[in-house]
């Protein structure tokens, strides 16, 4: 397929690297104050260990709330005056982050971070939507989350490397810093994706049709669904992250390297997902990769009920994992939007408020439920394989490993 007209304002590589810029900033949103928990809590009077990682869930709440408000709103207004508005409104909620005084405070900070910064990804899904489709469309957002799954790697690191100049609080300026950036290329140099004549006024009417033909899609639904549990595994293993690997495996000092390997693997997936999707496509993919991560949960399980767990055996179980969840997220997005492509921006907001507060209950479920071992997300990585087979297998009418259509 060729590109559209607004794809081709902009060189290629420069689109990709934009889409991966507008990711990384929910990216970093999560991942570059991990090093700070314990100093968080400690500062805030947060006396509960596990209490300390709804500063991650939070965040996540607020960002798939607001996912329902920015796909309407770019439909009628076009995708780059809502950006610029959302990422002003994120420099802002970063210093009110800051500058809390409580933990409560700090907490609605995150949830009006979370909201601010929806429209990122409601956007970047919309945005490459405009300009790509099908298996091209799953190439392009693969090889920008390739390049966005780097954050995932370097943000603890220089989360840590900013408290060697200052107290947590210098995380959040940094965040509204890097915003700032990505508002400042929005300004300067996006072009406008969604031609006026392609723009639906908002109206109860369209609305309710836009929910209608999201929800009743079961290609649509049932992928946003699907990829939502594997989304769950991710806030899990960021939520825990450095429970298990400080307190558990008493490895702080090298917190950041470790959680880097963990993160790495997705970014090999994505990579490699960019130059395998086109040939075997999303669904081959996805279902192979469904099917390894059982496989993977059922042998974790059996290590650590040997007793033989380890840091070593933790990381390789990890990393594993993380590569098969790598391989399903970029392709369930696909698929999910692919059926609705002529209403992106109102899909969109539907299926990422879909994946995002479904992630954040089953993340939390796993996340409140540790217990200072590995079991609690073994036992959830394998709970999630299983949910998203059935999920899988209904919505492709009990037919695995077949494509549906050419363009999938």
């Amino acid at each position: 397929m060729t590109e559209r007209p607004a794809a081709q304002a902009l060189h290629r590589n420069e689109f990709i690297a934009f889409v991966a810029a507008l990711m990384a900033v929910n990216a970093l949103g999560v991942d570059l104050m991990l090093p700070a928990l314990a100093d968080i809590g400690r500062d805030l009077a947060v006396t509960a260990a596990n209490h300390r990682q709804w500063v991650i869930t939070a965040y996540m709440l607020g960002f798939g709330t607001g996912q329902l408000v920015y796909g309407p709103l770019a439909d009628r207004f076009g995708r780059k005056p809502i950006l610029i508005v959302s990422l002003i409104g994120f420099v802002g909620a970063s210093i009110f982050a800051a500058s809390s005084a409580t933990f409560g405070a700090l907490l609605g900070a995150r949830v009006l971070q979370g909201l601010m910064s929806a429209s990122t990804r409601v956007l970047a899904v919309a945005i490459v939507r405009d300009c790509f489709s099908g298996r091209q469309m799953a190439r392009t957002l693969s090889v920008a989350q390739m390049i966005f799954f780097l954050v995932p790697i370097l943000a603890p690191t220089l989360g840590q490397g900013l408290l060697l100049f200052g107290p947590w609080r210098f995380i959040f300026y940094a965040l509204g810093a890097f915003a700032a950036l990505v508002l400042a290329y929005v300004l300067t140099r996006l072009p406008e994706t969604l031609p006026v004549a392609r723009r639906v006024p908002i109206s109860i009417a369209s609305l309710a049709n836009g929910y209608r033909v999201t929800l009743t899609n079961r290609y649509s639904a049932g992928y946003a669904v699907a990829a939502s549990l594997t989304f769950g595994g991710i806030i899990a293993f960021v939520s825990l992250a450095q429970q298990i690997f400080v307190e558990e495996f008493g490895a702080g000092k090298h917190f950041t390297l470790l959680f880097a390997l963990c993160a790495f693997s997705m970014g090999c997936a994505s990579f490699a997902n960019s130059r395998l999707v086109e040939r075997l496509g999303t669904r081959l993919i996805s279902q192979s990769a469904v099917l390894a991560l059982i496989a993977l949960s059922v042998g974790h399980l059996l290590v650590i009920v040997a007793g033989l767990e380890s840091l070593p055996t933790y990381i390789l179980f990890q990393a594993l994992s993380m590569t098969c969840i790598g391989l399903c997220g970029s392709n369930f997005g696909a698929m999910a939007m692919e059926p609705v492509g002529h209403i992106a921006g109102a899909a969109s907001s539907i299926q990422g408020f879909i994946t995002s507060v479904g992630a954040v209950v089953v993340g939390s479920a796993i996340g409140q439920s540790y217990n200072g071992t590995t079991v609690p997300l073994a036992i959830g990585y394998l709970c999630i394989g299983l949910a998203v087979l059935g999920v899988v297998y209904v919505v492709e009418g009990g037919k695995l490993f077949q494509p549906r259509m050419a363009t999938a």
